[in-house]
Parts: C-alpha cells; sequence; structure tokens
C-alpha cells in the first residue's frame, strides 16, 4: 500500500483542503492510503475521529503574532515535537508529504525534507502563509489556491508551480435554485441573500445583520443567517420563518449556496474557493485579524476579478451593509456580471486536478 501523508490543521481553513485532497487520492488509486497529520489541540483533533482516515496528531502549537511571549515555550517544545514528528515518519514510511499548511504542517515538511521524501504544497490563499512560503523552496511541486499568490513566492530549482484552484467539494452537477428554495420554505420568486461567518460565526457581521433587522430589515428578501456556534443564543431570537431563517450554521451548506442569489461572508481562501465554484456575487468582509491581513488578500483579488464587493469591516455597520446589499438585488444586470466572474474564477474540481499531479510524484 503506498502512503501519501497530508500534513495541515490548526484551523478549518488548512484541515479542509487536506480532506478534500485525501478524498481525491483515494478515489483515483485504490492502491494508495492518505493518512492525516494534524495537531492536539487543532480543529482537527474533533473533526478527524469521525472520518475515514487514520491520522496522527502532534504536540504542535501556533507562532503568536501578538501574544509574542507566548512563543517563550518553543524551546521548551521542539525536542518533543521533532521526535514526535520523526517517529510518524518511521512509522507510516510514506512515498509522499503534502503540506497544506498552518502550524501543524511546518514541521512535518521539514523532517520529510531531510528525510529525502519528496514533499508538495498546497497555499490556499492569495498572500501565501509562512509555512507555505519557506516550504517551497524545498517542494517538488507547489500548489496555488489564487494565482496573486505566485508573486509571493520564492520556489526552489526543481519546484514547478501550479495555479488550479483550492481543492473543495464541487457542487453537485445537477442543482436547482427552484428546489433549494422549496426546501427551504421560500418563495421561488423572492431575492435571498445567505449570511455566513463558516462556523465560528463572524461577530461584527452578526452585529451589522442584528442593526439592519432592527431597522426594517433588507426588504423584500429572504435572508438565511449563520451566526455561528458560539453567537447563536444572541440572535436566536431573530428567527422569522421563512423570511428570516437564524441557525448556528448551515450543513450541509449546498442547499443554501443553491437557493441564494447573494452571500455576505469573510473572505477565507475555502470559503472564497466554494462560492467562486458556485457561480455566486458575494459581500466580502475579511477578518482583520487574521494573519498577515491575508483575507483582505483574498477579497481583493476576487473583487478586482468583478465577482465581489470588498467591504473591510471598519467601514462595516448595519446601514451600510444594507446598502450594499440593496443597491446589488436592485441592479439585476450587475449580479449576472458578478456572478459570470465568480465562475470564471471557479475551479469545483480543483481537488481531482492537484491530485493528479501529486500522483505524478509517485
Amino acid at each position: 500500500m503506498i502512503r501519501v501523508l497530508l500534513a495541515g490543521g490548526g484551523t478549518g481553513g488548512h484541515l479542509m483542503p487536506a480532506l478534500a485532497l485525501a478524498d481525491a487520492l483515494r478515489a483515483a488509486r485504490v492502491d494508495l492510503e492518505p493518512v492525516l497529520v494534524g495537531a492536539l489541540r487543532g480543529v482537527e483533533a474533533t473533526v478527524l475521529p469521525r472520518r475515514a482516515y487514520r491520522y496522527h496528531l502532534l504536540p504542535a502549537e501556533p507562532i503568536y503574532r501578538r501574544a509574542w511571549w507566548r512563543n517563550l515555550r518553543w524551546p521548551l517544545l521542539w525536542p518533543g515535537l521533532w521526535r514526535a514528528t520523526r517517529a510518524v515518519l518511521a512509522e507510516e514510511r510514506p512515498r509522499l508529504v503534502v503540506g497544506t499548511g498552518g502550524y501543524a504542517a511546518g514541521l512535518v515538511l521539514l523532517a520529510a525534507h531531510r528525510a529525502g521524501i519528496p514533499i508538495a504544497v498546497q497555499e490556499q490563499n492569495a498572500y501565501p502563509g509562512v509555512t507555505s512560503r519557506r516550504a517551497a523552496r524545498w517542494a517538488a511541486q507547489v500548489h496555488l489556491g489564487f494565482p496573486e499568490a505566485a508573486r509571493r513566492i520564492r520556489p526552489g530549482r526543481g519546484t514547478t508551480v501550479f495555479s488550479l484552484g483550492n481543492p473543495i467539494v464541487p457542487p453537485p452537477a445537477e442543482r436547482s435554485r427552484a428546489e433549494a428554495r422549496r426546501a427551504l420554505g421560500l418563495d421561488p420568486g423572492r431575492p435571498v441573500v445567505l449570511v455566513t461567518g463558516g462556523s465560528q460565526g463572524a461577530r461584527a457581521v452578526n452585529r451589522a445583520v442584528a442593526e439592519v433587522l432592527a431597522a426594517g430589515g433588507f426588504g423584500d428578501v429572504a435572508l438565511l443567517w449563520s451566526t455561528g456556534m458560539a453567537t447563536h443564543a444572541d440572535y436566536a431570537a431573530l428567527d422569522r420563518p421563512p423570511a428570516v431563517q437564524v441557525r448556528p450554521f448551515w450543513d450541509p451548506i449546498a442547499t443554501a449556496y443553491a437557493a441564494a442569489d447573494l452571500v455576505v461572508a469573510r473572505a477565507g481562501a475555502m470559503s472564497v474557493a466554494e462560492l467562486a465554484a458556485w457561480g455566486l456575487p458575494s459581500i466580502l468582509v475579511p477578518l482583520p485579524t487574521a494573519a498577515a491581513d491575508h483575507q483582505s488578500a483574498n477579497a481583493a483579488a476576487i473583487a478586482a476579478a468583478g465577482a465581489a464587493i470588498h467591504l473591510p469591516e471598519r467601514a462595516l455597520n448595519g446601514a451600510r451593509l444594507a446598502q450594499e446589499v440593496r443597491g446589488l438585488l436592485t441592479d439585476p444586470a450587475r449580479l449576472r456580471v458578478m456572478a459570470e466572474a465568480a465562475c470564471q474564477r471557479g475551479q469545483p474540481n480543483a481537488a481531482h486536478a492537484i491530485a493528479g499531479c501529486l500522483l505524478d510524484l509517485l
């Protein structure tokens, strides 16, 4: 059995690409076993036990940019983490190691490189993370989710750089907006706005939406609002189905995507990739505290392509959000142009395309 290690995590934005690639690799070759490697304190500690893959969790911790004093523990953590990482490689004996970023990936890529195991990097964002920028020098392949990231990496002499998009679960081949709206109890002829901040929610976006509803709403619009688990209790009383549907999150989100005319969201790389794959116009509100402000780079790239409005959080309030949403929904021609631009950026089959390139390394 050929083993491929997929190292990444800490957040869903690094873990979900690894899982999408694992699915694509397993579908491509029956004699290949993907094995996931993550961090004990990352989201993967709760997600991976529910998946069908074997996995290892390492005692890795993030590099703190603001609370720098917390990094003083690293000299104490390093020896044990390095031993654990090398033990995983010795046990699994992989033919290839793929890093999808985050603090769970860097040391695994370094150890594999030193052991002479080929490595590949999948970078999701328009502004590459530290792990991807450093590992690109040693990698056989670098896979970019945004072509704009190419100017910020320095690949090695033998590195091949691909820009095939981010690996996501692609939209179903057959999907109907009318059927999705019926499933949600919505009027098929009424515009639908989806607001989502991911499973954790987006507090600033939630506050702005609550302000809009307090002022009378977005107009003759159905609102699908994903608040995130942590803050759902704060907004659950605003649930007024079917016109206003307030949930912690949509699972599966495919039904909400299929029903929506417009999406308000953060600008995480995987969210942006899904919106493009579904051909959905969007208003993107980047998380200002994201590492190296990479979400702003994502939003700027998609806005420059004509698929989204980039609305910085510092400019966000209920009045501004209502203005942007109403302006788009009353301009169907502009919405169509944005949807077409999103489709042009969308790469729904990226996971299979990347998997094909990775298999070439075997």
